[in-house]
């Protein structure tokens, strides 16, 4: 996996290629301080996902990967930020970033959403996720009936079907469905982010591997 990291700051920018050099399957492509150096670092080095700085100077990160969109460019890319705002993170969600990672995060955390993106798959911050599924006022989770609080539970712990299924018992069937249920109630695309909010409302404490 090639990663190309774009920040303004000198410190951030050893710091971040420091902690993705600890996994062996990521490779340090290259670096830029701002829009215009991050467009043509993108284009000769092709890497597989960009980490981003919202605010690099007087620019947006977000208009950054705008441009790289328009340009057929098909990196994916992580927003890394010190803003918590719900604001700045629906403009995130707008433009259909791959991810959102404070910048107060653990390394462990960044590793995660690194390889949760490069699977295909989102990371937004777990706090940001739940400020956004309480903006209606009230807990997703009262929408849910007791067994499929269990599922989300098991989720929240990184079970897979046959595994809850097993502890519950019920059938992976029947599995399915709760979890179909509560990926509609809590209006999240799949189970790792359920998994995620499970762990941001302290339903449980959420780990998952780098395999």
């Amino acid at each position: 996996m090639k990663i190309v990291i774009v920040d303004d700051h000198p410190l951030v920018r050893r710091g971040l290629a420091a902690v993705i050099s600890m996994q062996p399957n990521v490779q340090f492509a290259g670096e830029a301080t701002n829009g215009q150096e991050a467009l043509l670092v993108i284009e000769e080095t092709q890497p597989d996902l960009v980490l981003i700085d919202l605010k690099l100077a007087d620019e947006s990160g977000l208009d950054v990967i705008k441009a790289a969109r328009t340009r057929g460019i098909a990196s994916k890319f992580i927003l890394l930020t010190s803003s918590a705002s719900r604001e700045d993170f629906l403009k995130a969600e707008e433009v259909l970033v791959d991810g959102y990672v404070l910048k107060e995060a653990l390394p462990e955390e960044l590793l995660f959403a690194i390889q949760l993106v490069h699977k295909g798959r989102k990371y937004y911050d777990p706090g940001l996720m739940e400020d956004k599924m309480r903006m209606s006022g009230s807990s997703p989770t009262d929408e849910l009936t007791p067994k499929e609080k269990e599922v989300l539970i098991e989720l929240g712990q990184g079970a897979c079907n046959r595994e809850i299924a097993a502890r519950l018992f019920i059938s992976e069937f029947t599995v399915k469905k709760h979890v179909s249920q509560i990926l509609a109630k809590l209006q999240v695309a799949d189970r790792t982010q359920a998994a995620l909010y499970a762990n941001a409302v302290g339903l449980t404490k959420y780990e998952m591997s780098y395999d």
